[in-house]
This record gives structure tokens, sequence and C-alpha cells, in this order.
């Protein structure tokens, strides 16, 4: 981490278990027993969070629920922009016709990323509902017309000399952090 960089946390360990146990009884308040529902975590950081929150939904259904990985690389509108883009496997070992689908990232930003990951979501069937669910929503700089369901908190992000980091050291100790940019 740079020296001149400062640093807020935004989400501590203990926070962030809340937001995962509350994004879990809404899934289950808003889909039932989820049989006709599917969790899919976005390639690379949504992957944690949406296995903390399959964990949490088994833990207190007691049922499995479909869920799976998604790499959104060549849906993306930057492909062709310069850099590299190293895509990792998708893993949706269902069809997503008629499911709703819950997808599921750790930080809105522009949209761009959740505009890919809905037309790379196309490829394995028609859902019936696609849901957004996001650890921090930065609001201010969406690009796209996209907003989330759910949301574990909301930043202004006015400044874009900031950034937020999600660590994930384990499924019980995770922390967020606002970071500026100065070097």
């Amino acid at each position: 981490m740079n020296n001149n960089a400062t640093q807020k946390v935004l989400l501590n360990s203990q926070k962030t278990a809340l937001i995962v146990k509350r994004f879990a009884l809404e899934l289950i308040e808003n889909h039932g027993d989820l049989s006709k529902s599917a969790i899919i975590g976005l390639q690379p950081r949504g992957i944690e969070l949406a296995e903390a929150i399959r964990n949490e939904v088994v833990n207190i259904m007691g049922s499995n629920v479909k869920f799976g990985t998604l790499d959104h690389t060549f849906y993306r509108d930057d492909i062709s922009r310069g850099g590299i883009h190293i895509p990792k496997p998708s893993k949706i070992d269902f069809s997503t016709e008629n499911l709703r689908i819950i997808l599921i990232d750790d930080v809105l930003y522009t949209g761009r990323s959740i505009r890919a990951a809905i037309d790379a979501i196309m490829r394995f069937g028609r859902p019936s509902d696609i849901e957004l669910m996001v650890m921090v929503d930065r609001i201010h700089q969406r690009e796209v017309p996209i907003k989330p369901d759910y949301k574990g908190v909301s930043i202004d992000s006015r400044n874009t000399e900031q950034f937020v980091k999600v660590e994930w050291k384990s499924q019980s100790e995770v922390a967020v952090w606002l970071l500026d940019k100065k070097s």
C-alpha cells in the first residue's frame, strides 16, 4: 500500500458479517426457497461475497441453492482499448432459463462491468429476472443506467481520486477500505 495514500475503513469484519446475513435473509424473504433462483458471483472480486451469501443461505435454510461464477471479459466494451485482459473460466453448470438470477459483485462503480455481465449471463439461457447485489455502491459515477437491488453501503464517489478495496482474508475476516490514489 502506498505510504502517501490516505485510507479509511468503510466496513470491518463484524459489519460485513451483518451485511452478509441481511443479504441472505432478504433473498429468502424475496425468493422463498430459492428453487427457481441462482446466485452468480462476478469474477474476480464478487466470488467471495457470493460464496459467503450462499453459505449463509444454506445455513439458514438447510438446503442448497444453484451457484455459479461468471467471467465477463469478452463482453466488456473496452476489450479492444489496449491492456491485457486475462479471462478466468465461468462456472455455471445449469441453464439460467427462467431462473431468477442474483448477480453479485463487491463494488458497483460505473456500471460497465455489470452491463457486460448481463450480456454474458444470456449465453446460459434467458433468465426471468436479474437482480444485482453489491457490498459497496459508489454513487454519482454511473456511466450506464444500472443500480443495485441490494446494497451493503453507499458512498459518495464524486472524488475520482478515490477507490474502494475489499480484502477477503477469510469468510470471517473481511475489510473494506476507501483509499486516495495520491502518490
